[in-house]
This record gives structure tokens, sequence and C-alpha cells, in this order.
């Protein structure tokens, strides 16, 4: 703790700042696409050998009750770099079409204007990078997004679902072409090297990266070789074993070439996923969790959480089972980390987990809300039915609470007993369902509406 206390400062541990910050940390956030619970060898996972996000955690902490802040794409990423609830933001499905949009009562891209964790970073001095996947607004018939730098980046490169895509990965106007310049199979391997571009570049001031790939999603496309190996099919359970096994050595590149270029002592890397997985191979990808993708059971928003530096930043070896975590913390937890002040007038939907993320278990201060399927759109993708899940959800301490908007559908679990949600007991709680119905509609029903 006390050489967390000569890089960062007394303020991570929520004191007046009174130790001179020597330096800012690097911060790069590697937010995977579709990735499982289940998808990691450390969090139980048989399917795939992961063997350097395995040797990531053996070398940071690992957190087991973290949530993204919905169970699917655009809404999961605006949760992450406002710290808002995606469903303030008139963000509650994936981005699409502008028919599309309105129909799910969205918004076409996220305001420019809401406070973001790279502006923030930026004005205090990062240089800020995003590379990879964006899709927060741009695409399909949506011309009048805002470029990426609007939101506090200094560089970007991204993929289809965004306003300026890079030509080198988008050849035809969709999610991948065989005419790309890069291959599906190399993407991951192209935003890595750009990541550590980047860093190199700008070594010496401090870095905030997003390293957003858009593997794991599918389609799952490996190599010539591998093409010809496992020819079953872009969702093939094999193709998927050849991406995953790809994606790992990928990992381990970045990390080695963190240490390569000397600034892995002073960097702090988060790997997490944006949503559950889809497909889920019979739930083994979520880590025997009930649900998937899409869904607001635990297994389409329960994610793997690793936060990794070395040099005893952060505690080595260390599984945290206790606190709990969710994405809408990122953005208040690592400006504290990082001696940065918040945005004046800037409210967090989410709490500073300083104390967690740098090894010691946190107790949370605050409920977390979602919201998924506004209405009954298409623009709405539904997993199966024993996947898909009231439309509105609240954890508090154990208890979590599921019921859709108009009030049916009600389901009461206690986590810490039941974490794969088998045994609802609304009837035997019936003072913790009030209490909690109560804050969940109340909550619903505060959002501001969507003007057309």
């Amino acid at each position: 703790m006390k050489k967390l206390l000569e890089i960062f400062g007394t303020s991570l541990l929520g004191m007046t700042a009174t130790a001179q910050v020597v330096d800012k940390p690097n911060i790069i956030i590697i937010l995977t696409d579709d990735m499982g619970f289940g998808d990691v060898g450390v969090y139980g996972g048989k399917f795939v050998p992961t063997p350097h996000i395995d040797k990531m955690a053996a070398e940071g902490i690992r957190f087991t009750q973290y949530y993204s802040a919905a169970p699917i794409s655009s809404a999961s990423r605006a949760g992450l770099l406002t710290g808002i609830h995606p469903a303030c933001l008139h963000i509650t499905s994936y981005l699409q079409t502008r028919e599309g949009n309105r129909a799910a009562e969205m918004a076409d891209f996220l305001d420019p204007g809401t406070p973001t964790l790279p502006r923030t970073l930026q004005a205090a001095g990062y240089k800020t990078g995003h590379f990879g996947k964006w899709h927060l607004g741009g695409g399909r018939d949506v011309k009048n997004a805002p470029l990426i730098t609007h939101y506090g980046y200094d560089e970007y490169v991204s993929t289809y679902e965004s306003p300026d895509p890079d030509p080198l990965i988008t050849a035809t106007d969709w999610i991948w072409s065989a005419k790309d310049s890069i291959k599906r199979w190399d993407r991951t391997a192209y935003f890595v090297d750009k990541t550590l571009d980047f860093l190199k570049r700008n070594n010496g001031q401090p870095c905030f990266v997003n390293l957003w790939p858009d593997d794991m999603h599918t389609p799952w496309v490996g190599n010539i070789e591998e093409q010809k190996l496992f020819p079953d099919g872009e969702n093939s359970e094999k193709n998927f074993r050849s991406v995953l096994i790809e994606y790992d050595r990928q990992i381990g590149r970045l990390l080695a070439g963190l240490k390569e270029l000397g600034i892995d002592k002073n960097t702090i890397v988060i790997f997490t996923s944006d949503n559950g997985p889809a497909p889920s191979f019979r739930g083994s990808r979520a880590g025997n969790y009930r649900g998937c993708k899409a869904s607001l059971y635990e297994g389409g928003m329960r994610m793997p959480f690793i936060i990794w530096s070395p040099d005893h930043l952060i505690p080595q070896a260390k599984v945290d089972n206790t606190s709990v975590v969710s994405a809408l913390d990122i953005f208040p937890t690592l400006c504290g980390i990082a001696n940065v002040k918040l945005p004046a007038g800037y409210e967090s939907d989410g709490t500073d987990m300083s104390r967690a993320l740098t090894g010691e278990p946190q107790q949370r201060n605050k409920a977390i809300f979602w919201e998924y399927r506004r209405n009954d759109s298409k623009a709405f993708p539904r997993p199966a039915d024993k996947d898909t899940s009231p439309n509105l959800a609240v954890r508090e301490s154990d208890w979590k609470l599921l019921i859709n908007a108009d009030e049916t559908d009600l389901m009461l679990y206690n986590l810490y007993e039941d974490p794969r949600e088998t045994v609802n007991l609304s009837e035997k709680y019936p003072g913790k369902v009030a209490d909690l119905k109560e804050k969940v509609l109340r909550w619903r029903n505060s959002f501001p509406s969507l003007e057309q």
C-alpha cells in the first residue's frame, strides 16, 4: 500500500491528497466483445485454454462479481464510458439504422455533451486513444454521428459501426469482408499493434487507451489454414476455439509489448467484456450462469474482470469474491486511482471502488439497476425463451429482483445462496419484493423522454 501512495497519492484511499503524485499511470481498458464469464480458464473455462489471460490474473486481481452496464453492446459501452445508466442516455439496445433506433426509442448516437472518462483524463494531461469497435453511433444510415474525437480521444481506429471506419478493415459496408486488407483473423493483432504504437509515440506522457477488439463476437473466422481444418461454419464451436486461442495470444503480445517499451511498471490494464456470450453453447460460455447476451439474468451481465499492473502496484494472484463492481463505477474509480478530478457537476450512477481495484475488498454503497427492452420491437434481440428475462432488474446487497415494467413476471433471488438464479423467493420475502420493486420502478420512471 505504501508504494501505491507514493505513485498515486492518498486520494485513492478517500483521504485528502497530501502525498506528491510522482506519475499518473497509463490506463488500458480491454473490452472484449461478447465474451462470457466461462470463456476464460481462471473463471472455470474448460473449452479453450487461455494461458495469457490466466497469467494476467495471476499477476493481478480477479473479480467474480463484476457487472456490465447492460447485456448488449452499445448500451454497455455507453455506461462504461460515462458512468451513467445507458437507459438515461436513450441507449438500451445496439445502435443500428435510424428506423431501428426509433423503433427501440433510442437516440442515434451517444450525446457528445455527456461527460466521458477519456475527455476527463484528456483534460488532466492524458493522451487518449481508441482502437477497435466503437458502436456508439455511426454506420448503416446514420451519417451525422460525431467523430470519436468529440468524446475526448486524440486518436482512433474503428470498425464498421462508427462514424469514420478504418478502410483497411471495412472494404465493404458490413462487419467484415474477405476483401478487407486486414483480414478478420488479424484484426485483434492490428488493434494491439495500434495500441503499442500509440504508447510508444507518447512514451513519457500518461496515456489512456480503449483497446476494444471485435473478437469474441461472431463471425468467428480463423486464418486460411484453420478454415481448411474447421470448415464447419462461422458460428461453430471449432471456429470459436480457433479465434479464442488467437485472441488470448494477442493479449499476451500486448502485455509483453508493454514490458518491451519499459512502461509496464506504470501501466494499469483492465480486462473485461461488454456483455454475455452469443451463442452460449448450452450455457457453458456463461459459466453455467442463467442467461446469455440480451438477458438480464447473470449470464448476460456477470463478466470476467481482471485488473493487472506489475511491480506490485496492485496485489498479485488475488481473487476478490466479495466486492460487487459495476461498469458504471469505472469512470469515478479510475479518476480516483489516477488522482484526476471529476468534471464539475458530474454525478455518476456508479461509485468509486478504488479500494477494491487496488486490493482491499469494498462494500458497495449503491444499488445497480438495468433495463433491456424498452418495448417489444424487433430492435431488441431476444435469446431463447429460457434465457429471455424480464426487462428490468436491480441488485442491492445479495438480493436481485427482476420484473417487467408493467409489473408482471416478478422474480427475487438471493445471489449469495443461489447465484444460478434457480429458486424464486418472491413469495417467501414479500417485504424485500416490495422494497426492490418500488426502487426499480421509480428508477425506470425517472428517465427523461426522448425528443423525436
